[in-house]
């Protein structure tokens, strides 16, 4: 429920025409609202808080293009102070994109249901059509989104991100790092898809040869920021198998339900009866991979990153699994390749991502190269 503030936020200060009778608020305090970089990162955080709590916010985004147009600012004057004599003393004013979108970050609103929420959002859009003109009030634009949001559709289309403003082109850091990334993954891919050409023939040879159906599986995954793109491997499985197998297995494993081997969670189904028997021996040996360099190329992938879930897997994540996904470019290897594999629970893949995602660089990604070939020889945790 939104209630009145008892008293200003510190960075309020008073207008030079607090006393004048000519401004439409007389008397009222001039608002310092909160700078866009700031105000995004506020956003990134309470999204962490969120995760650990339990308990949602609303971010409400009043868009209109007068805020920047406007000589003096009265139009913006407005909006902001409709909206502060209406928000509590933790809810926070600022600027989502400068000059253009105003938000206002509205902490715990706890376990909101949708009566609620539609009550907070007509009480705001009342409150801006008393503060401004009907003709001022219909050029705005009004965007409500809490979060966690209660479903997120998956579709060939990006996720909704408008939650996640600082993981946007204009607020990622170390672009020189990006281009370095990319590319390595260009280089990379195109050295490997000449490298193992003749493997690649004999794979696919074997492939016909041994069951019917064709050289290549491909299959819809959730890339980064929840878009979904066309993943490739050979096939390593029966045409015509049932997925239920896999979509009930994966279901169990994220609520740490999977199957155990000598005390430890496992990725993947053992023994999985929709296998062939030369698909076992590409999967031991992650042979099966090598058709994504072709991804990696297309840029849906990237040589190192987590891997690319399914969508029915993402529509099972709790909200801090989904980090791996909107915040990386999936990858062809990772941590959880060389460190963990099939041995390692979910939550701890998820943790391994993330720890990825805080450390990553260039040097990162060619340690964890090079030390992928080992690990693929190896076989471990490999099913």
């Amino acid at each position: 429920m939104v209630t009145h503030k008892s008293a200003p936020l510190p960075w309020i200060r008073k207008n030079s025409y607090e006393d004048s009778s000519d401004v439409p608020y007389p008397g009222r305090l001039q608002i310092a609202v909160v700078q866009e970089p700031v105000f995004v990162q506020m956003i990134r955080l309470e999204r962490r808080r969120t995760e650990r709590s339990g308990k949602q916010f609303m971010l409400v985004l009043v868009t209109c293009d007068d805020f920047r147009a406007e000589s003096g600012g009265a139009l913006v004057d407005d909006v902001v102070a409709a909206l502060y004599s209406n928000t509590r003393e933790t809810d926070v004013l600022g600027w989502y994109e400068r000059d253009v979108t105003l938000g206002l970050l509205m902490t715990e609103i706890g376990q909101a249901d949708s009566t609620s929420i539609d009550t907070i959002m007509q009480k705001i859009a009342n409150v801006l059509r008393g503060a401004v003109s009907s003709e001022k009030y219909y050029r705005l634009t009004l965007l409500f989104r809490v979060f966690p949001q209660q479903s997120e559709e998956i579709s060939d289309k990006k996720i909704d991100i408008i939650l996640y403003p600082d993981l946007s082109k204009k607020y990622k850091t170390a672009k020189r790092g990006h281009t370095l990334k990319r590319t390595l993954d260009i280089i990379g891919s195109v050295f490997a898809i000449i490298l193992f050409l003749p493997v690649f023939l004999l794979i696919a040879l074997f492939v016909k040869l041994t069951s019917k159906g064709p050289i290549l599986f491909r299959q819809k995954r959730v890339g980064q920021h929840g878009r979904q793109f066309t993943f490739l491997k050979f096939r390593t499985m029966y045409v015509g198998n049932d997925p239920c197998i896999h979509r009930e297995y994966v279901a169990k494993l994220i609520a740490g339900e999977g199957e155990v081997v000598y005390g430890k969670g496992v990725y993947k189904l053992i023994n999985d009866p929709r296998v062939t028997r030369l698909g076992r021996f590409l999967r031991k040996t992650s042979l099966d991979e090598l058709p994504q360099f072709i991804n990696v190329l297309m840029d849906d992938m990237s040589l190192v990153g987590p891997r690319p879930p399914l969508p029915y897997e993402y529509e099972r994540y709790q909200t801090w699994h989904k980090r791996r996904v909107l915040e990386l470019k999936p990858g062809l290897t990772g941590l959880w390749q060389i460190e963990g594999r099939s041995r390692t629970t979910f939550d701890e893949m998820v943790r391994m991502d993330l720890r990825y995602a805080n450390t990553r660089s260039v040097w990162v990604d060619l340690k964890i190269l090079i030390q992928t070939p080992a690990a693929m020889l190896s076989g471990r945790g490999a099913c």
